[in-house]
């Protein structure tokens, strides 16, 4: 199947979780397609995160992504199911102002009490847009990817190489070059392809499009 999307909202808790679930994707359709990576919270309430607003960035560059195309929110981390209602309407002002085709968020089997609750806002807030779950592995519990994007070896490299754009996590086994290239080899033998981004299909919306008619 081939799919499109001329604008693509991806939306993450924290630095890093967009990089983690759907780095690769994002590599691969840089310049593109109109791309809006929103992250809600910059974790700076942290002391030693103090470096990791700068190192989200140099991760979105090596991605490719434009300054004009990143906004990290004002909501505190672990403490997003206390600002239900503001993250809806933040969402809905997002939607109106950026009209994204399809939504990429947090997958469902996520445990992390953030995640789980900007992706139930994001399906409110979204209707009758498609929305797809990424996986951070750190917090996913039973996740099996059901929607399988086809990404290139170069799209790997650079998903490595943004994730090691973070010293902050550098001793975490979920930024492991090995884990990364692994998960991704996992999702294209799924798919018959060398290498995939893998996803959950949280809500698909289409419309059949006959070719000898188009």
């Amino acid at each position: 199947m081939n799919f499109y999307g001329r604008r693509l909202l991806f939306i993450g808790a924290h630095p890093d979780d967009i990089e983690l679930g759907a780095g690769a994707l994002i590599a691969h359709v840089a310049g593109q397609t109109e791309i809006l990576c929103v992250t809600l919270s910059d974790n700076q309430k942290n002391p030693a995160l103090s470096h990791l607003v700068e190192e989200y960035h140099r991760s979105m560059d090596v991605l490719g992504v434009p300054k004009e195309g990143r906004i990290l929110g004002p909501f505190e981390t672990r403490r997003f199911p206390d600002a239900r209602q503001e993250i809806l309407e933040y969402f809905l002002k997002i939607n109106r102002d950026f009209r994204p085709e399809i939504v990429f968020v947090h997958t469902k089997a996520d445990l992390h009490q953030d995640h789980g609750t900007i992706t139930e806002e994001a399906l409110r807030a979204f209707r009758g847009t498609t929305v797809l779950g990424f996986d951070v592995l750190r917090s996913s519990y039973g996740f099996f990817p059901n929607f399988l994007v086809e990404v290139t070896e170069q799209d790997v490299e650079k998903k490595i190489e943004a994730l090691s754009q973070y010293s902050t996590y550098k001793d975490k086994y979920y930024f492991s070059p090995e884990i990364t290239r692994s998960t991704l080899i996992r999702n294209g033998a799924l798919a018959e392809r060398h290498y995939a981004e893998g996803f959950e299909a949280l809500r698909i919306v289409g419309s059949f499009l006959n070719s000898l008619h188009a």
